[in-house]
């Protein structure tokens, strides 16, 4: 059995990660114990990976509610929905077991649409009013699954003014490697404490990939090493980058890149190195290009502010004034149809790992014999040492010993 199913969470304590999202979710749902409350549908959002879904169906077994799920595998047009969530919201029907569900005594089905954001010309025609009427109108508790909330809320105003929304994030690494821990020992499997750190960072985030790396690793093994661990590939999350880029530089609407950057999963200083470098390649106007310019070295000062006085608040201007600010800085219509860039300096410090990783090593291996710090010996001792190397053979063979 696949271990993505086999270890799902049964029940939201066991939802990792998002403790807030989870209690508010919970709240929402036990307000159905009083009756119809204020907002009839919730929004989950967030990336895909992090347990929107396996909350939604942990949700339902909690609070003992049947469950009517639609997804982007089903026919999702306006009769289809009508006929199952529609119907399904509004009058007593029967749970899965066969049991009548009298909702005048509190018996309740959950309607779940995942994907609610995908919706697609004539293949779902029709079907954003039935979910407006589902939004306003259900008798049952509804949960609307997206990834891209703006997405949604473009096409459903409802959906931004009749819903509770409920932002999943990404769980940090020390909870994914807590949950892999408990599901190696549970099959019998010893993991290095190095490659389970590995495993997690390289899934950024989504636990459902972390969970299938370890499996493919502990395939046929026993113990897992954290040469193995290395072996496997990162979660890209560059996407998300290549949309938040093309939200800046090529959108019209500086509000749109702005929500976009607070849904990307990156911190400010990686976005600085990907707006600086694609900037002269997406401003073809040169007022627009100093403008950005601009815009941008304000944003720089904000994080320079950050890290002189430790306060973390200016993040939010930096974030604004590299995403809305950049974005209304084009007052032309020109700009490049061509692909995006990747940032270069992080391209140059990839290459350059290894050899940074052996420097960092030879410079901790002589503060501990010159009774100093790593950073005195690189900049004061390092130097001399390498000439000392390149021109003595023997000075070469008594230091590596």
């Amino acid at each position: 059995m696949d271990w993505t199913e086999k270890y799902r969470p049964k029940t939201l304590d066991d939802v990792i990660g998002n403790p807030g999202a989870v209690n508010t979710l919970r709240q929402w749902a036990e307000s159905w114990n009083s009756g119809i409350p204020a907002m009839r549908a919730v929004v989950l959002i967030g990336t895909p990976g992090i347990g929107k879904t396996t909350s939604a169906e942990a949700l339902a077994r909690d609070m003992g509610w049947s469950i009517v799920e639609m997804n982007a595998s089903d026919q999702r047009t306006g009769q289809a929905i009508e006929d199952i969530a529609i119907r399904g919201s509004k009058f007593n029907t029967f749970s899965d077991d066969g049991s009548y569900l009298d909702t005048g005594k509190g018996q309740r089905k959950l309607i779940v649409l995942d994907e609610a954001d995908n919706f697609f010309g004539n293949v779902d025609r029709g079907a954003i009013p039935v979910i407006t009427k589902l939004i306003k109108e259900t008798l049952q508790p509804v949960i609307l699954i997206v990834n891209d909330y703006y997405e949604l809320s473009r096409k459903c105003s409802a959906a931004k003014t009749n819903t509770l929304q409920i932002t999943f994030q990404r769980p940090k690494v020390p909870s994914v490697v807590k949950a892999l821990n408990k599901i190696a020992a549970n099959e019998g499997v010893t993991v290095d404490p190095e490659a389970m750190a590995i495993i997690a960072e390289k899934a950024n985030g989504d636990m459902r990939a972390a969970v299938r790396n370890l499996e493919a690793l502990c395939l046929g093994n026993d113990h897992v090493t954290a040469e193995m661990a290395e072996g496997i590939s990162a979660r890209d999350k560059r996407n998300d980058m290549y949309a938040l880029m093309s939200a800046i530089f090529r959108s019209p609407d500086a509000m749109k890149a702005r929500r976009v950057m607070l849904d990307t999963d990156t911190d400010p200083g990686e976005m600085e190195l990907w707006v600086d470098e694609n900037l002269p390649y997406e401003y073809l106007d040169r007022g627009d290009l100093v403008r950005g310019y601009e815009k941008l070295s304000r944003a720089d000062i904000y994080l320079g502010r950050v890290m002189r006085r430790q306060y973390y608040g200016f993040w939010s201007y930096a974030g604004d004034m590299m995403s809305a600010g950049v974005n209304t800085a084009r007052m032309s219509n020109r700009y490049s149809h061509d692909r995006l860039h990747f940032p270069s300096y992080l391209s140059k410090m990839s290459r350059s790992k290894t050899a940074r990783t052996l420097r960092k090593s030879v410079c901790l291996k002589l503060a501990v014999y010159l009774h100093t710090s790593t950073r005195r010996v690189d900049l004061d001792v390092l130097p001399y040492i390498k000439q000392l190397a390149a021109n003595e053979e023997e000075m070469r063979l008594v230091m590596t010993k």
